[in-house]
């Protein structure tokens, strides 16, 4: 019997309302399992710019795994979760992250490449499955406690993503003390200290003379690092296996289909052509470059503040350490603003994220760094990790709510476009000063985020629309 058949059994016992802990138990483990194992893959990914960065080779594994990914969220999602389920799509698709981290113990375009792309087929599924399941378990527990699915998903969102985004923190804790014991200072990048200033931060170019390729580290440390790396993903797909549940304990108390989910039982042809539809919506074009966007910036950060920066200003050993500022006030304000959305709304967290992120990307602009400068950086650092908890929270709860029973179209259609960000960030981070990518940074911000007002004004006008049509037959039959 095929696995979807457990999955989406329709005669299931309803729940009883003293089951919703469980359905918080289900989102906590969830979490449980990405940050276990994202804590190998961004340990590993955040690394690349500086342990594999002559020829660019580490930005370009990074490149075809947003390749892979952007590939597999076109093709794949609603097909594999269609056939698998939500719960085995996340538990196997996990095995598709390890060729990546067993080809760095022998790092060459003919190994790296092809495990990036075969990473990056997996995570198309992986990441709709994720956003579907939080959607699907919100709508359920909102017939229990009477709060709005939409308010429950961004708080389901918020935790999860608050537990998962400590993988920052936990994979780069990993690599910097293994690798505590290599040079942490700015001799690492052969700048002359006095040359900092001009040849670091924002007029750092990868490729100039004076920059020199970072020293490989010895073998038997990336041996120990792939080692723990490849043990935590194991761990994760486990842990999904015995401790998450499948929808099916939820199918009837939610939305007619729901956790069918956009597909409805077509065939393969006919998902995909629905994922294929849902990306040429009005609505889903508008969001459509802060999408890219926030694929844009995270990529930004982990591959190129920290080579332009960080490795060049003080050293590749505090690379470990700024990220885990970065995971750690990112997962902070994961949590914060699933509750602060409910108290001031979405629209003021995304102009606070508008005015806080152009800041920082100011600051990048006009500050030279120097050494000594570690406190800058993880001032930076943290701020950085606000502003993408209150990106990844709330666009990600907005296109819960705004693409209801669409979920995995439109999840897939999210991740497609953030993997194109990551391309993009990739693909241009060997060859352009830093100044450059911030000032891309800044022009798809501010271009993406009037592309979201409008999606919000929008659906203000909608519901006032409806509002009035709700109030005419009430008068009438008053």
């Amino acid at each position: 019997m095929a696995l979807e058949k457990f999955e989406f059994e329709s005669e299931v016992e309803p729940l009883k309302s003293d089951e919703t802990w469980k359905i918080r138990k289900n989102v906590v483990f969830l979490a449980l399992a990405f940050m276990l194992h994202f804590t190998a893959y961004s340990g590993a990914a955040n690394l690349q710019s500086s342990i594999n960065s002559e020829s660019g080779l580490g930005t370009a594994s990074l490149a075809a795994v947003y390749a892979g990914l952007v590939f597999s969220n076109i093709f794949l999602p609603v097909a594999v979760i269609k056939w698998l389920g939500t719960k085995w799509t996340v538990s196997l698709m996990f095995f598709t992250y390890m060729p990546y981290i067993a080809a760095q113990l022998y790092p060459r375009f003919y190994t790296m490449i092809p495990a990036g792309l075969f990473l990056g087929l997996g995570g198309g599924p992986l990441w709709c499955a994720q956003g579907t399941y939080l959607a699907t378990a919100a709508d359920a527990q909102s017939k229990f406690t009477k709060t709005p699915a939409k308010e429950l998903l961004v708080r389901f969102l918020g935790l999860f993503f608050m537990v998962y985004q400590t993988n920052q923190i936990w994979g780069n804790l990993i690599s910097s003390l293994v690798l505590s014991s290599g040079n942490n200072t700015a001799a690492a990048t052969n700048v002359n200290e006095t040359m900092i200033p001009i040849l670091c931060g924002a007029n750092f170019l990868p490729d100039s003379n004076e920059i020199k390729a970072i020293p490989s580290q010895p073998a038997e440390k990336m041996q120990m690092i792939a080692g723990i790396y490849l043990a935590c993903m194991v761990g994760a797909s486990v842990l999904v296996a015995i401790a998450v549940d499948p929808m099916k304990r939820w199918f009837n108390c939610s939305r007619d289909g729901y956790n069918k989910g956009s597909g409805g039982g077509q065939s393969g042809f006919a998902l995909l052509a629905v994922t294929m539809r849902h990306c040429a919506q009005p609505t889903q074009l508008l969001l459509l470059i802060l999408n890219i966007y926030i694929g844009l910036h995270q990529a930004f950060f982990s591959a190129d503040f920290t080579a332009s920066f960080v490795s060049c200003a003080i050293g590749t050993g505090s690379v470990g350490f700024v990220m885990m500022m970065y995971g750690f006030s990112d997962a902070v304000g994961c949590l914060l603003t699933g509750y602060l959305a409910k108290a001031v709304g979405r629209l003021p967290l995304i102009l606070c994220a508008l005015v806080m992120h152009g800041g920082v990307f100011v600051m990048l602009l006009s500050w030279r760094p120097h050494v000594g400068d570690d406190y800058v950086m993880f001032i930076i650092a943290m701020l950085w990790g606000l502003c993408d908890s209150i990106w990844t929270v709330q666009i990600t709860g907005y296109y819960g709510t705004l693409f209801a029973g669409k979920e995995e179209a439109a999840f897939s259609s999210y991740r497609l476009f953030e993997a194109v960000g990551y391309i993009i960030a990739y693909s241009i981070s060997p060859y352009l000063r830093t100044m450059y990518k911030v000032h891309l940074l800044i022009a798809m911000m501010l271009v993406g985020v009037c592309g979201y007002f409008t999606v919000e004004y929008q659906q203000y006008r909608k519901g006032k629309v409806e509002a009035v049509k709700e109030e005419v037959p009430m008068m009438k039959g008053g």
